[in-house]
Formats: structure tokens, sequence, C-alpha cells
């Protein structure tokens, strides 16, 4: 599935019936929790019934079209469904028959209990209530709200794909405007040739990551460049009167700010990941859980400021676009363990070298980065280093943590 995105232009009449298309999405979801919560046994079909009574009761949701009500009461269910796989996963909160009335308490948000959303950006149409020009340069919605036709802008061409492919079209609301994002059903595989290189990869803060080969990167910190602004912005915010138009274009400023720096950090880690990816036919990292991490508020800033989670996910998409493995190992004692002789080398985080009594000296970040590599290769075993001696590619991408030791190949 891959995601197109274009800058829409219109007029101002049509962005605020964009605006009551969101709001009147955002009332069928909030409508579609509260009628799970008085109705703890329905189904998901029972959800999409829903929309359809909302729609004869309230002309407004009846102005959006059918499948946009229904991709409504789709993301009330995957809320409600994600609450149920917490509870399973016994996280912290209340169990799933232990659901309560009325408004949710701290544990029940704890848990992920659905909540009533109150900032929805987004309104979702399937397969009807649009209609792409001939020349892919226009889109007009269909339905009784209002929009109408939406001039498209963007780096993207949507001609080499059939309207079929296209399998929902969605409006989303930024800080700088209004964007329609194309879901197009396709799979995405690129061969490229074999490298025969490996590398492991330690994340840091000092540098953004240390690879097993001693290359270093920076660390971007773009959250923290941009602090001194965010600041200033912040505190104009705070001095405009509530609900003034000042106070408006204050808030429309600051949200600027926080999606450049959003987009600047998803920039980097693509074409970090991709880089990555292409120059190697295995790519081993830490299985870090960054949730638990943050939890430190002495780090917790540099720790998000890194992206080191973003950065995960795109070297697993772009391991199975090119067909490259990619394996998450276990990130216990990696900066205590000699890459050399595999004894336990205690250190404190100011200690930056490595050294240990069977003579290896290196970095403190290499080190780490060499151990990653080795139990990497570990977790593959002998038949991926025999493909990769070989030299042959290994297929659709193999991503994996240790312990579960799998490969998937063609």
């Amino acid at each position: 599935m891959l995601v197109f995105e274009f800058k829409a232009y219109a007029k101002s009449a049509q962005f605020v019936a964009i605006d009551e298309a969101i709001r009147a999405t955002q009332f069928i979801r909030n409508k579609c929790i509260r009628y799970w919560m008085e109705n703890p046994k329905v189904s998901k079909y029972n959800l999409n019934k829903q929309c359809a009574i909302l729609a004869a009761e309230f002309p407004f949701a009846n102005n959006l079209n059918s499948m946009a009500r229904q991709s409504a009461a789709e993301r009330a269910w995957a809320a409600i469904s994600r609450f149920y796989d917490n509870c399973k996963k016994k996280v912290a909160g209340l169990k799933a028959d232990a659901r309560p009335s009325g408004s949710p308490t701290r544990k029940a948000h704890q848990a992920g209990f659905p909540s009533f959303q109150k900032d929805n950006r987004s309104v979702e149409y399937k397969t009807t209530g649009w209609k792409l020009a001939d020349d892919r340069k226009s889109i007009t919605i269909t339905d009784k709200i209002g929009i109408g036709k939406l001039k498209l802008k963007g780096t993207r061409d949507l001609n080499f794909y059939q309207p079929d492919q296209i399998k929902r079209v969605r409006l989303v609301k930024r800080a700088d405007g209004y964007y329609v994002q194309f879901c197009i059903s396709v799979d995405r595989n690129e061969s490229i040739l074999p490298t025969k290189n490996t590398i492991g990869l330690d994340v840091g803060l000092n540098h953004f990551y240390t690879d097993s080969n001693g290359e270093q990167v920076e660390n971007p910190r773009f959250y923290r460049n941009s602090e001194k602004s965010m600041k200033r912005s912040q505190r104009l915010v705070s001095r405009k009167v509530k609900g003034s138009s000042n106070r408006r274009k204050a808030r429309v400023k600051l949200s600027r700010i926080h999606l450049k720096i959003s987009r600047q950090r998803k920039d980097h880690a693509i074409k970090l990941a991709r880089c990555v990816v292409q120059s190697n036919d295995l790519i081993a990292y830490e299985n870090l859980s960054v949730k638990n991490m943050v939890k430190n508020h002495c780090l917790a800033k540099s720790i998000s400021d890194a992206g080191w989670y973003q950065f995960r996910i795109w070297l697993e998409y772009f391991g199975k676009v090119f067909g490259r493995a990619t394996v998450a190992v276990n990130p216990a004692y990696t900066s205590q363990e000699c890459s050399s002789c595999g004894v336990i080398v205690k250190k404190s985080l100011s200690t930056r070298t490595h050294v240990c009594q069977c003579g290896c000296v290196l970095d403190r970040d290499e080190n780490a980065a060499v151990v990653i590599l080795n139990r990497g290769l570990s977790t593959v075993g002998h038949t991926g280093r025999s493909a990769l001696d070989a030299g042959n590619a290994w297929g659709d991408s193999i991503s994996t943590s240790v312990g579960e030791k799998r490969m998937q190949s063609r």
C-alpha cells in the first residue's frame, strides 16, 4: 500500500466545507464510542449499522458520504479493538470486563480505553464520494457537504495507477493548509545487486548511530535547534486573549514550527534508512523499547528528539522493498559485552572507551555496534550467512527479533 500526498488548492468556502466534513466524522466516531460504552457486546458491524441511524437522525451527518460515515465507525472500532488487545496483553489499567460507565478513569486511559475525540483533522472516503479528473490534477468530492473540485499539487504522478487501485482518499487539515492523500493498493518491490556487506547499528544521543565499521552519523537535534523560536511563539500564544483572532494566528504559527520539526525528522529518517539498506545485505539493530526509555525524565526530550523508532520503522520498510535482512536483537548488555571475547566489562555512562583484558580497545559505541552485528548474524543463522557469502539476495526481507530465528524466502 502506497500513500501519495498532494497539497489541495480551492476557495475558502470549500475549505469551510472540508472542516464541516471533518467535524461530522468526529461526531460519528464519538457517537459510536458512546454506543459501545452503553452496549458493551456490540460488534464492528453494529457500529456500521449505527451510522445509518445517525444519518437519519442528523441532517449534517446525512450530508456526509455513506462510506465516509463507515470510515468514521471503523476509527471507533480501531480504538475499541486496541483497548481489547491491551487488556489481553495485561497493559496497566482496567480489565475488559471492568469497563467504567460514564467518563473513563485515569487507569482506564492507561489501558488505552477509547476516549472521545475533540481534535480530529481528517475525513476519509473509500471507493465512492470522489471522482478523479482524467489528467489526475484535480479531484471532485461528490457528497452533499459541498466541497466540490480541489486542485492538486505535488511531486507524485497518479497516471501510473488506475482509479480502481485507489482504495481510500483522505482529506487532511494541517497547520499550513489542506492535503489530499491517496491510498493505492500496489506492492512495491525493487531489485538491487547484493553488496556482501553486513552492518550493526548502535543508536545514541551523542551521535544518531555508530555502526560496526566505526562510522558515526551526527544527531540532527531538530527539536533542540528550534526550541528557541518555539518558546518565543508559545509566549505569544499565552499573551493573546483566549478566543481572539490574534490568538488563533499565534497558534497557527506555533503549529507550523512543530509541523516543520516533524517533517525534518521524518525526512532525515527516510533518507538515512534508505541509504543504510541499499548499502548492506544485513542490518542489525537494537530492539529498544522507546516507550519505556522516555520514562526517564532527564533524557525523555533528547530521546524523543532523536526519533529512533521512526528510523527503525523505515529500516524495516525499505528492507521489505529492497529484499534486505533487518534483524532486531536483544539490547541487554550490548554496551558492556566485549565484542572480541564476550566478557562483560562494566562501565558507567561517562566511560566512552571500551577497554578489555583481552586487549580490545574500541570506542564504546563502536564496540556495542559490533556486538549487535554478531547477535544479528547468530539470529539469521547459517542459512543467512551462506546466502550472503554466495552473493545472492534474500528475496523478501527478513525482519526478525532474537529468539524467532526465522527466514522468509521467495
